[in-house]
């Protein structure tokens, strides 16, 4: 009952605002316009355009966090930076803002709007506040041509106690219809001062300049771990083991008994040929390839030194991006579990939700992961890459929960 109380208030309180900022709003609407367009022949129209868009700003500000009385939360600003050197570049970055305009039509809007919603929302308060306390105040209005049934209700002791219980009856319908009169001025400001389409699009564009950019770092670094890999392991193996075959060879010219360096630049090539599978795993797991996302996450059960479970569909097959995102994600998680968690018991979910893709790594750990380390890092990379999102839940104790979730349009 407190919330539905605090919820009307802030709605009364929004209609009775809302009859003091349209005639401001309106008024400011109509002052800008007329001193722009006078002003617009001369050098001074650019200077009145973009002081008339600030004050425009400032006041659609106003009715955003007004509107949030009602919405329960303000509105987001939909503005822009205002780019530009010069002034002509200045108004038309503002210019061409459809935000600019549609707080102009809220404006305008506003007058008759909050005119009429705070008239009506007043009226519904004050009549219902007033039944409720009409044996504190009838007496004192008596009206004796009043037509029934209001006359006995109003000129005798019971009837205006009457009067108070029918306002008491009444008072959850009164304070419904104070919210709905708000609401619908509130929803109309939200779809006029809202980020609207244009705002969305140049975010979307400004994240996807920022993916490529963190895909780009993030191919170069992989590049550079690929090619230190192979200078300090393979490379170095294959080249003991030629220099071991050498020594070799040239024990075979002089008395014949090369097998232990035989022997030793086996092991070497061994050891370069294992080196070489392990970096190729590192790239693109085969067994994802050759059997699915499935079998390559109970591999990694197999091989992880505590428990893990593994729930999802044996058959279902993904993009071969997605399948190797979702075996990095698992790999990342199992192996942090193992290393820095000392967990004992793991899971591993895999779920086609909707369009997308959703797998979750869970362990009993310690907790307390960084979110902001140099493998969920690159995790994060992978996964924004295919515009999925990467969750990490980690509270000191535990229990750690890594979710991701890649779109699969297929």
């Amino acid at each position: 009952m407190r919330q539905v109380i605090m919820r009307t208030g802030r709605a009364l309180a929004y209609l009775a605002t809302g009859m003091i900022a349209g005639p401001i709003g309106f008024a400011w609407s109509l002052a800008a316009a007329l001193v722009t367009t006078a002003t617009s022949f001369t050098h001074l129209g650019g200077y009145a355009f973009l002081g008339g868009a600030w004050g425009t700003r400032r006041l659609a500000g106003i009715e955003r966090r007004r509107a949030g009385w009602v919405l329960g939360a303000p509105i987001a600003t939909p503005y822009l930076p205002v780019t530009g050197d010069r002034l002509r570049a200045r108004v038309g970055s503002v210019a061409r803002q459809p935000a600019s305009w549609r707080d102009l039509v809220w404006l305008v809007l506003c007058l008759p709007i909050g005119l009429v919603t705070g008239v009506a929302g007043i009226v519904v308060a004050v009549v219902g506040l007033a039944a409720v306390a009409a044996p504190a105040w009838a007496w004192a209005v008596p009206n004796p041509h009043a037509p029934w049934p209001m006359k006995p209700l109003l000129t005798t002791t019971p009837g205006r106690f009457a009067l108070t219980v029918i306002g008491l009856a009444l008072l959850p319908v009164m304070l419904w219809v104070v919210r709905v009169i708000a609401r619908g001025p509130a929803r109309l400001a939200a779809a006029l001062l809202a980020p609207g389409e244009h705002r969305r699009l140049v975010d979307e564009a400004a994240r996807l300049a920022e993916t490529r950019r963190r895909v780009v770092d993030a191919q170069a670094a992989e590049l550079r771990r690929i090619e230190r890999d192979l200078h300090d392991g393979a490379q170095a193996r294959i080249v003991a083991a030629g220099m071991t075959l050498g020594l070799a060879a040239r024990k075979l010219r002089a008395d014949g008994n090369a097998a232990p360096d035989v022997d030793l630049a086996r092991r070497q090539l061994d050891d370069a040929l294992g080196e070489l599978r392990r970096l190729v795993r590192g790239i693109h797991p085969p067994i994802l390839t050759d059997r699915g996302l499935h079998a390559a996450l109970a591999a990694l059960a197999g091989d992880c030194p505590f428990p893990v479970a593994l729930h999802g569909d044996p058959e279902a097959r993904y993009p071969a991006a997605v399948e190797s995102a979702a075996y990095f994600v698992v790999a990342e998680g199992l192996t942090n579990a193992a290393k820095h968690a000392a967990a004992t018991v793991g899971a591993i979910d895999v779920a086609r939700v909707g369009n997308a893709v959703r797998v979750e790594v869970r362990d009993n750990g310690r907790g307390g992961a960084d979110p902001a380390g140099a493998g969920l890092d690159g995790l994060r990379r992978r996964v924004e890459a295919l515009d999925g999102t990467l969750i990490l839940t980690s509270p000191p104790g535990g229990p750690t929960v890594l979710k991701a979730e890649l779109p699969c349009a297929s």
